[in-house]
């Protein structure tokens, strides 16, 4: 029996990697709220976890938003073998991957013409500043956070203000966050037109397979909604920008370049559509590597549900909303 978890507090236990962690408490109301989401994608018959459900020493493969030492330890205590859960090793190397070095690396195998980024990993302040001196404005990122968190926007001026002798707010962010993640990663600002991201699955043999495009929105770094649409639409929406044949590109490099040992499952890797200083546009084609399921999986998953016959007119919008009291998921 698959038993699937939505526990979408997973980037925030990631970060703290402890195997008794206690997540912020609109993490866990969103994941009481939306415990039911893995009906989109579980097979009849499979189980999922709600604080309902009590018994699970029949479970022989789990099928979670992610995977951390938190879950684990949670999933132990509820009944789970841990025969069918990853090993200390296995955990630790999730992690890893996860960290934001790993989608640093792949970065640089994706640069090719009509793309840009770049992404320093600062192991001192004194190279923050470094990396601050030649450029206007910098996003200094944690390794390991959650969307929307984890984040700063710092300007030329600040550097200089921090190299003139000032504290400002975010040095003492970045102290923190060095001293207990061991980094920063540091890179420069750019001109957001769009977001999009590729989804993808990766097998026990390391296979990479491609699930689809996602064309979503966000606010302060915070999800809010998805295109629910055809892919050929998709790719319609995304040509009124760059070519599609190089998101083609993108696609085979990640699947000939990403090595993900010791994961299985669901992943995606968040892109932007930037303007350049030229007024051109292009592609960065690594912002994120998101180790776990996605909301772009959600939107493929319903889009399916929704569309099955796949009608090519078919266009919506799904969102997570907050009403003050629950978190809902919407189709508008």
């Amino acid at each position: 029996m698959t038993l699937h978890v939505f526990n979408p507090e997973h980037d925030i236990a990631l970060a703290a990697n402890l195997s008794n962690f206690t997540a912020p408490r609109a993490g866990r109301q969103l994941r009481h709220d939306l415990a039911n989401l893995p009906e989109l994608w579980a097979s009849d018959g499979d189980l999922i976890l709600t604080d309902d459900v009590v018994t699970l020493s029949e479970v022989d493969n789990v099928e979670p938003w992610g995977w951390d030492r938190a879950l684990c330890a949670e999933l132990k205590r509820r009944g789970v073998s841990p025969e069918v859960l990853p090993n200390d090793k296995q955990l630790q190397r999730i992690r890893e991957l996860s960290h934001r070095r790993t989608a640093a690396q792949l970065l640089q195998s994706l640069l090719v013409d009509g793309t840009v980024g770049e992404v320093v990993e600062c192991h001192t302040i004194d190279e923050v500043l470094t990396f601050l001196q030649t450029h206007t404005r910098v996003v200094l990122k944690a390794p390991w956070s959650s969307s929307g968190r984890g984040v700063r926007f710092v300007s030329q001026q600040e550097g200089r203000l921090m190299l003139e002798g000032a504290t400002p707010p975010v040095l003492q962010w970045a102290m923190n966050v060095q001293k207990a993640q061991g980094s920063l990663m540091a890179e420069p600002y750019y001109d957001k037109v769009e977001d999009l991201a590729m989804e993808f699955y990766a097998d026990k043999s390391g296979n990479i397979a491609y699930r689809g495009l996602s064309l979503f929105q966000t606010s302060s770094g915070a999800y809010t909604c998805n295109l629910l649409t055809t892919e050929s639409s998709k790719e319609e929406f995304v040509n009124t920008y760059i070519p599609v044949s190089l998101l083609n590109v993108i696609r085979q490099k990640v699947q000939e370049n990403l090595l993900l040992e010791d994961y299985q499952g669901p992943f995606g890797i968040d892109m932007m559509i930037v303007r350049s200083e030229a007024d051109k546009y292009l592609l960065h084609p690594c912002v994120e590597l998101n180790l776990r399921r996605t909301m772009g999986h959600v939107a493929l998953a319903l889009y399916k549900k929704l569309n099955p016959e796949g009608r090519s007119d078919f266009r919506k919008v799904m969102r997570i909303v907050y009403n003050g009291q629950k978190y809902e998921l919407k189709i508008e």
